[in-house]
């Protein structure tokens, strides 16, 4: 905590001690607990508010949005419903409802509150920001694509929507466009990490090998983790057919967050394209122990066995699979066949 936002703090309870009724410094008492993120302070004066003044729609809003930080969104949602009760024509509170539902993966709901908050203030560029996301976990891109749009025509540097935008765009095979967003973000922000990835991540998909590269080189020399740099580099290098240097990166990847499996199975599945199964197995062994359920893993630990003829191995890893993931039709399919397969080749006396 800086000494001036300490100092401000200390003469901000001085005050309310000699006016304890006194709304505006409880107001001012909590947003400077937010800008240190305290928030069990900002909850604790927002209660203490609410025990003076419990119509206070800011901070009725307020402790819905610490409750959304703690992922308590009953609680969130219940301090909305009482602040929607006393201002119904406030955005922010349908905004953080729509937050909510979009929370708890109920896009009806979810889209009915943030058009709720359009109607009540249709220039606000993150309610289009949080209906194209919505829209975007719910992989309707054209959709979504469209109401990043309407963001970016109300805050054209608006970071959120450029970089979300040229996501959909990537999802959409539209790498040029994806690409022109992403530049744009890092010429707002030539410290971004993640959009540095991105626009190599693009590069490779264009078959701009060195640009790609160099974009690569440019995230890894940035503060921050480089788990994902190295992994999509390693990435990038198999796709141009530098393998060796494609399992280097891998490598690098392990040693950064040894606890983590994406690198490991990338690796694994790196191996068993060029046949080597043993390897393969051993890393998939790793992250099975590491993460013990994964049920990709035990998928393709079973295949890497049925590649290498070991059927009865590949039926009890895809049976783990099934196990962890019962709902997954591919995985059960694969089972299935591969059963079926096999208690046919043992009728017919084709296995020992």
């Amino acid at each position: 905590m800086s000494t001036e936002i300490e100092k401000q703090i200390n003469e901000l309870i001085v005050e309310m001690a000699k006016e304890p009724k006194n709304i505006e410094n409880y107001h001012k008492l909590a947003e400077l607990y937010l800008k240190v993120e305290d928030y069990d302070k900002v909850m604790s004066v927002l209660e203490s508010l609410l025990t003076i003044k419990p119509d206070d729609v800011q901070a009725l809003i307020g402790m819905g949005t610490m409750w959304f930080y703690e992922k308590d969104f009953r609680k969130s949602l219940s301090y909305y419903n009482r602040a929607l009760e006393i201002n119904p024509k406030n955005f922010l509170i349908y905004y953080n409802m729509g937050n909510v539902f979009a929370e708890w993966k109920n896009f009806s709901k979810a889209l009915f509150y943030y058009n709720r908050a359009i109607d009540l203030n249709s220039t606000n560029p993150e309610i289009y920001n949080a209906i194209a996301l919505l829209y975007q976990d719910n992989e309707d891109y054209v959709e979504s694509k469209a109401y990043y749009e309407k963001a970016l025509s109300l805050d054209p540097e608006n970071l959120t929507a450029l970089v979300d935008m040229g996501n959909v765009c990537f999802k959409l095979f539209d790498y040029e466009t994806a690409l022109e967003l992403y530049k744009k973000v890092f010429a707002l922000n030539p410290d971004n990490k993640i959009v540095a990835i991105c626009i190599g991540n693009t590069l490779t998909l264009m078959r701009e090998r060195e640009k790609a590269y160099s974009y690569f080189e440019k995230a890894l020399k940035m503060e921050g983790d480089n788990y994902k740099a190295y992994i999509c580099y390693a990435i990038a290098l198999s796709e141009f057919g530098e393998y060796d240097m494609a399992v280097e990166m891998y490598k690098r990847a392990e040693k950064v967050q040894p606890k983590e499996i994406d690198a490991q199975i990338l690796l694994a599945n790196l191996y068993t394209n060029f046949n080597h199964m043993d390897l393969a197995m051993d890393l998939y062994k790793e992250a099975i122990r590491l993460k013990p359920n994964s049920a990709e893993t035990y998928m393709l630990l079973g295949n890497a066995h049925y590649l290498k003829g070991e059927i009865e191995q590949a039926i009890a890893s895809y049976r783990a699979s099934i196990n962890i993931s019962p709902e997954n039709d591919e995985y059960r399919l694969i089972y299935t066949q591969v059963l079926d397969e096999y208690i046919d080749k043992k009728r017919s006396g084709e296995t020992a």
